[in-house]
């Protein structure tokens, strides 16, 4: 099996763009660009998208877990219209599997969704947070405050453009001191419609005052895993 690690490894970061403001023409809505495109219009049924997962924290007694590092599979066939598809899901292996799907008719990558509702689910139960309040924050971010920035990727040896979204939803949030030092965490994707199923990465990253490693979690296509 390709873990996450080496998915992660055979990636290329994306080339840094100045950021493009919001009143900016061209820049898109990042909840937009995210939840509202047709993403799986440029998968062939038949396809099979896989993505690399990690997950791991350096916090005390281990909240989180212990370091996970596996794959997320969707199996894409024809939907009802040109550009829906059913997808089927393995999400994880073995004792990692996460009950997901199947989803049918679905225009959206359900990658972006299983990834942040997998994530919420933690943040959730290591905070003794309603998960209700925590995806609002995000959601809020995203729509109200995240920043869109145009970028390069490599696919497959060619340079393609790309967005970058990044959001900090928790920086001025009334209940940051219930956050376990994780009102930094920052959520950045990238996109690009060059790239089946359009979403590239995920990244949900805090870290505390000295550099240490609250979390870090990690969701990267894998081109040409099967």
């Amino acid at each position: 099996m390709l873990t996450a690690t080496a998915a992660l490894a055979q990636s290329t970061p994306p080339t840094e763009a100045p950021a493009v403001a919001k009143a900016s023409t061209g820049a898109p809505n990042a909840s937009d660009l995210l939840f509202e495109r047709p993403q799986m219009q440029n998968v062939p049924p038949g396809t099979k998208l896989t993505y690399g997962y990690i997950r791991r924290s350096g916090i005390s007694k281990g909240p989180f877990g212990p370091p996970l590092d596996d794959t997320i599979k969707l199996g894409v066939e024809a939907g009802k219209s040109a550009d829906s598809r059913d997808i089927r899901v393995e999400m994880f292996s073995g004792a990692n599997r996460f009950p997901a799907g199947p989803f049918e008719n679905m225009p959206g990558n359900p990658v972006m969704t299983l990834f942040l509702e997998h994530h919420l689910i933690d943040m959730a139960r290591v905070l003794s947070a309603n998960p209700r309040y925590i995806k609002n924050a995000i959601r809020k971010g995203l729509r109200d405050n995240a920043t869109v920035t145009p970028t390069t990727i490599d696919y497959k040896g060619r340079t393609v453009s790309a967005w970058r979204i990044e959001t900090q939803p928790f920086l001025d949030d009334r209940m940051k001191e219930r956050m376990r030092g994780m009102e930094n965490i920052r959520y950045t994707f990238v996109t690009s419609d060059s790239v089946p199923g359009e979403l590239v990465s995920i990244e949900a990253q805090s870290k505390n005052a000295e550099g240490g490693e609250l979390l870090e979690e990690n969701l990267a296509y894998v081109p040409n895993a099967g």
